[in-house]
């Protein structure tokens, strides 16, 4: 595991300018971030092209990390994980991520420079890995795979019922739900 302390460093030094910085930050991270991206996105060309604008984001936004907000690895991966819902989205424009009362699903909120906004990205920031882990065995098997679906696949309410072969209205109270009980769990 890197030492978030030496992350932290980097990241406030990367955000002075400082490009040997960047540049360590960037070998000790970049494997664990298109390891993601890769996993989202599922085509190693689409991966290397959103890791180059992730950290083209991180450089510029280096001085937007606030270490009390959580870890610097967590912070990192919630912008690698955003631009690939980016990319998904737009190779699928017509994708529509409101739930019936009009919402916008949080999964799918765009990072802003103050970080993460949905439970998922909260918990990734305040709360360690193998809790998150904890939490989402609680969950049932299928609102379980609904969340992580939605959330790392960057699935719609509808791609999620097509390939769940479930009611689309089954679906979104499970992602619905799912979320709220792990937000939840991580706040007990």
């Amino acid at each position: 595991m890197i030492d978030p302390e030496l992350l932290t460093h980097w990241l406030q030094a990367s955000a002075r300018g400082d490009r040997r910085a960047f540049q360590s930050l960037y070998r000790a991270t970049s494997p664990h971030l298109f390891s993601l991206l890769l996993r989202m996105l599922k085509r190693r060309e689409l991966a290397e092209e959103a890791l180059q604008d992730c950290f083209v984001r991180i450089w510029q936004k280096a001085d937007s990390y606030a270490p009390d907000r959580g870890t610097p690895l967590a912070w990192l991966m919630t912008i690698a994980r955003y631009r690939a819902l980016d990319l998904i989205r737009r190779k699928r424009p017509e994708v529509s991520l409101e739930n019936d009362e009009g919402e916008t699903l949080e999964v799918a909120d765009d990072v802003n420079d103050n970080g993460p906004q949905g439970p998922l990205e909260a918990s990734m920031t305040s709360q360690s890995l193998a809790e998150l882990d904890r939490c989402l065995e609680t969950l049932q098997d299928l609102q379980r795979q609904s969340v992580l679906l939605a959330y790392y696949e960057g699935y719609t309410h509808e791609e999620l019922a097509e390939q769940l072969d479930k009611p689309l209205g089954t679906v979104k109270s499970w992602v619905r739900r799912g979320l709220q009980r792990l937000r939840e769990c991580l706040e007990a």
